[in-house]
């Protein structure tokens, strides 16, 4: 992918949500969502970044906000075998965009250095809790 290639959109309708459920299960990036449930999640996002080269979805991110001081960015993957070649700094930046003025946090197990070079300082730390058992809802059927 030559970074001319690249794309960023907003453009949910333009995703083939069962091949997007497949490329994340292949990069062993899925947390069990089924194709329906990760449009719903992108659906119901307040922003959304898509990265496309030469037609094929390379990548995707959303962003949770209040629209006010705080936002959340959360399911930033960009395939394997394109990474390192900007997709991951292009969605992140489309997105931070969206959300002047206000404090985006994350939370991420593997990819501090990437956060780091986009401006993302550590911060006291976060916690976390599951209401019943993880994905066992509605929304997941």
């Amino acid at each position: 992918m030559a970074s001319d290639d690249l794309r960023v959109d907003s453009s949910i309708d333009r995703v083939d949500w069962d091949r997007a459920k497949a490329d994340l299960v292949a990069d062993d990036f899925d947390n069990g969502r089924s194709a329906a449930a990760l449009r719903r999640s992108f659906e119901q996002s307040q922003h959304v970044a898509f990265a496309w080269s030469d037609g094929e979805l390379v990548g995707m991110a959303r962003l949770l906000s209040d629209g006010v001081c705080n936002a959340y960015l959360i399911d930033v993957w960009t395939r394997s075998d394109v990474r390192r070649r900007g997709a991951g700094r292009a969605m992140v930046e489309h997105l931070a965009a969206q959300v002047p003025g206000q404090h985006i946090g994350l939370q991420t197990d593997d990819a501090q250095e990437f956060y780091a070079r986009l401006g993302f300082r550590p911060q006291p730390e976060f916690l976390s809790r599951v209401v019943g058992k993880w994905l066992d809802n509605d929304a997941n059927r």
